[in-house]
């Protein structure tokens, strides 16, 4: 079956589910700035994807994919940082925190993985 929208990519589906696992599990959460910044990250990175596929070119979804990468990154250091910082303030962690951690792990290698494959296509083309 050939893809027809982002929303048939399994990583936009991941990502979605982990935004949302993020926005759920850090809101009203102090400190207040890292977890919006967490939750601005955990957005960005089904919205890149679905960006990216929605230009006519596979450079441009390459590209997005990348950024998409990169917000996944980020995301798995605020959630590192933010699990530090619980430490230090005898605070109770982010609920599934270490799951997300791997989430972020798992969706980065999905994303390279998409991007490889595109790239190798557009070599046979």
């Amino acid at each position: 079956m050939a893809l027809q929208t982002f929303k048939d990519l399994e990583v936009w589906k991941r990502g979605c589910r982990l935004a949302i696992d993020v926005c759920v599990n850090t809101d009203g959460r102090k400190p207040y700035e890292l977890a919006r910044q967490m939750q601005r990250a955990a957005i960005s990175v089904p919205s890149n994807i679905a960006e990216g596929s929605e230009r006519d070119s596979e450079g441009d979804f390459i590209r997005f994919l990348r950024i998409s990468k990169g917000f996944c990154g980020e995301l798995r250091t605020q959630l590192y940082i933010a699990k530090r910082v619980a430490q230090c303030l005898q605070a109770p962690p982010i609920n599934n925190q270490d799951n997300l951690i791997e989430e972020t792990k798992a969706i980065s290698a999905m994303l390279q993985k998409l991007i490889q494959s595109i790239q190798q296509r557009s070599k046979k083309d």
